[in-house]
């Protein structure tokens, strides 16, 4: 347990010192843009890049782990939906960002950063699919679930038209995109820019997770809503269950990859649902409240799947 503690405690520890920093000098969170900009930007993207350029074109045609883990996402998301429409009355804005909260963990922020801390390089590659697949089907969702709910806005065409952009240019998408077709070519990139690259994947995990806090710390929680406890229990309990079910059912995979799997889906509710809440101006107060309340619960949830991970309580397979 100590070496799980011990493994544990440096990423929640950075999350709380951005937390206390963000509490004791009040800097507007408009401060936080460039940081922001660089691990989106640069840091995660060069170590997305890195992780697929290295890793052999036929691990990344996983289907049936890709198939599974982005269903058990689908069907978290739906619950939580499902849970939001209930609480706010057939509001369908409201229960798309809820359901973000619910389906949506931190896979950019603490998610590479963790799985290889835990699982060690051969994490990489589950984590890239997941992050991919998952951003796919969530920006595509979201999007036209906000044009269903707000119809005279804009048209189908137009947001369609949004979400394959939103998509296709994604940094970390295309990221993703360049490290497949640097598999595909056996790439070498020249020794000078391999190094920086890696320097700026050094970067990533310790300025994403410091941002998270910092952001979380400027977002302080004024009430409960509602729905939140019943989608913290969504994404933290019922997400990484349903992921490991399905991949026993469409199994058998590689221990590792099951475990990342469940790893990143025990992951507390990304940043991102509160950055969709305030791009449509809905439900912003219960998205701030669903990602500090999430993220302090996971320190104990987390950590418990960390421990069950490396110690081997967990089995790789439920039903072979």
């Amino acid at each position: 347990m100590i070496d799980v503690l011990n493994l544990a405690l440096p990423f929640f520890g950075l999350i709380f010192i951005g937390f206390a920093c963000g509490k004791f000098k009040q800097i507007p969170d408009t401060a936080l843009a460039w940081m922001n900009f660089f691990i989106l930007y640069v840091a995660l993207p060069a170590l997305f890049y890195r992780i697929l350029a290295q890793t052999p074109l036929e691990k990344l045609a996983q289907v049936d782990f890709i198939f599974a883990t982005t269903l058990a996402t689908v069907w978290a998301f739906s619950l939580s939906f499902a849970i939001g429409m209930a609480i706010r009355r057939g509001n369908i804005a409201e229960a798309a960002i809820a359901g973000l909260a619910g389906g949506y963990g931190n896979i950019g922020f603490m998610g590479p950063g963790l799985a290889l801390a835990t699982l060690g390089p051969a994490a990489a590659v589950p984590v890239a699919l997941i992050f991919c697949f998952d951003n796919i089907i969530l920006f595509t969702m979201v999007p036209f679930l906000m044009a269903l709910a707000k119809p005279q806005q804009v048209s189908l065409a137009h947001t369609a038209l949004e979400v394959v952009k939103r998509i296709v240019l994604h940094p970390l998408i295309i990221a993703s995109a360049l490290g497949v077709a640097s598999a595909a070519l056996h790439f070498q990139p020249p020794v000078a820019l391999e190094r920086l690259m890696q320097f700026l994947q050094n970067a990533a995990a310790p300025c994403a997770l410091f941002t998270l806090g910092v952001t979380v710390a400027l977002r302080p929680l004024k009430k409960m809503p509602w729905e939140v406890p019943f989608l913290t229990v969504v994404k933290l309990a019922v997400h990484p269950i349903l992921i490991f079910l399905l991949l026993s059912l469409f199994g058998p995979f590689d221990q590792t990859w099951v475990y990342t799997a469940v790893l990143m889906a025990a992951l507390p509710p990304a940043l991102n649902v509160f950055v969709f809440a305030r791009q449509y101006d809905v439900w912003v107060e219960q998205a701030s409240s669903a990602v500090l309340i999430g993220t302090l619960v996971s320190v104990v949830t987390l950590t418990s799947v960390m421990w069950m991970v490396k110690t081997g309580t967990l089995p790789p397979l439920l039903f072979r």
